[in-house]
This record gives structure tokens, C-alpha cells and sequence, in this order.
């Protein structure tokens, strides 16, 4: 399982980024790096593109030893972990075109193993279209694996990325989910929201890259790219799981 996993999300990276090149004009850069301990990755980044002004693909496989404190957070017996997974954020020049994010990760920890992810959309100015577009896209692909999913997945989001100390929500939402146990069933509906993405958020993003926008526009997309990194300092499940392993 961990080598099928790691191998899709790989040609996931790959797909992604040629997908994202295919609008930008630019072309990511690949940093590889090593874990101590145990593992490493492959970072890509695209600075200062045709459309993006920075976006990042990342692809990680670790494993190792957790220290007792994180340990007893996680489901399954013993220390010993693997990991692999993707994360991406992606932030257009255009501040009418929105900020997307996505994470699609599997996990094993003793005996225990499971898949989590999800996709979130954040506008700095919202379009009823684009809205309606991100979750349709991700609503379909939900609902070959099962009616229940959408809904549940779609609630995790929202209840997920949120400022409790602001008040708001990150953004619109989108589908969220975890420990979900891993076997061919979950599997196939996991590559399958993974694979679905591109449809999601590029058709967004073509239709805003090109839009007019000021100064105006441009520092509220600033003031609401702050949101962003507070959430991802203080929230983020992903960053704290990195920071601890």
C-alpha cells in the first residue's frame, strides 16, 4: 500500500504542476531534501510566473520514530510511523483570483493505517460561479464513492478552516477528511479527489488571471493573505505534523 500511495502521489505532483505550467507559462523548480531520521521529498516552487505569484507542489515520504509526546495524538500502537504525502498552496498575482490549497496524505503508525486530505478554496473576492464550480467538481467525484461523503466532508472543511480568535472562515470551504481507514475502497476514493483538483480550481483560475485590478484590490488581498498565515501557524494540522516529526 505505501508504495502504491507514494507512486501516485508523485505522478499527482507531476500532473499538477504540468497542468498549472500549462496556464502560467513558467515552469517549477524542484528542490529535493532529506529528513533526518528518516525520509525526504521533493519541494517545487514557481515564483513570479505568468499567473502565480508564488505556488507550491511539495511531495514528501518520511518515516522514523515519533517522540512520546506527539505519539499519543495519533491513532495506532508504538512509535513507529511512515508518511507520505503531497500539500499545495497556490497564490495568483490577481487578487481576483482566488488562493487554493490542497492536501492528500497517507499515513501508518504501528498496525494502523489511513488516508486524509482535502481541497479548499479561499476568494479575496468572491464569485457565486466560482463557488458553485470548486464544490460541484468536488461534489461528483465525492459521490461516486458514496452519497454520505460530500456532506460529511464538506462539514470537516468548514468546521476546519476557520479563526476561532476572528470569528470567520478561511474561505469557502471545499472537503476535508481524516483517519479514514485505508483499504482498495478508500483507496480509489482517495486518487480519485486527489486526481480532481485540476478541475476544480483551473477553470477558476483562467477565468480571474486576466481581470483588471489597483491598488485597492491589491492590498486587501494582503490583509486577507494574513488570515492565510495565521491559520497556518496556529491551525494547521499539516504544519504542526511537520514541525513534530
Amino acid at each position: 500500500m505505501r508504495e502504491h500511495c507514494r507512486d501516485f502521489l508523485r505522478e499527482l505532483q507531476g500532473a499538477i504542476c504540468a497542468a498549472i505550467e500549462g496556464i502560467d507559462g513558467e515552469r517549477f523548480r524542484e528542490d529535493t531534501w532529506e529528513r533526518p531520521g528518516g525520509g525526504g521529498g521533493a519541494s517545487r516552487v514557481l515564483t513570479d510566473g505568468g499567473v502565480l505569484e508564488k505556488g507550491g507542489v511539495n511531495f514528501s515520504e518520511v518515516h522514523g520514530e515519533l517522540e512520546e509526546n506527539f505519539s499519543d495524538d495519533l491513532p495506532g500502537d508504538g512509535s513507529s510511523f511512515y508518511a507520505t504525502g503531497i500539500s499545495l498552496v497556490l497564490h495568483p498575482h490577481n487578487p481576483r483570483a482566488p488562493t487554493a490549497h490542497a492536501n492528500f496524505r497517507y499515513i501508518e503508525k504501528g498496525e494502523k493505517k489511513w488516508f486524509g486530505g482535502g481541497a479548499d478554496l479561499t476568494p479575496h473576492y468572491l464569485y457565486e460561479e466560482d463557488a458553485v464550480h470548486f464544490h460541484r467538481v468536488l461534489k461528483d467525484a465525492c459521490d461516486r464513492h458514496g452519497d454520505d461523503l460530500y456532506p460529511r466532508y464538506k462539514k470537516e472543511c468548514d468546521k476546519y478552516f476557520y479563526l476561532p480568535h476572528r470569528g470567520e472562515a478561511r474561505g469557502i470551504g471545499g472537503i476535508f477528511f481524516d483517519y479514514v481507514d485505508a483499504d482498495e475502497s478508500s483507496l480509489a476514493m482517495w486518487k480519485e479527489l486527489g486526481r480532481a483538483f485540476v478541475g476544480a480550481y483551473l477553470p477558476i483560475l483562467e477565468r480571474r488571471k486576466d481581470e483588471a485590478y489597483g491598488e485597492v484590490e491589491r492590498l486587501h488581498q494582503l490583509q486577507r493573505r494574513g488570515r492565510y498565515v495565521e491559520f497556518n501557524l496556529i491551525y494547521d494540522r499539516g504544519t504542526i505534523f511537520g514541525l513534530k516529526t
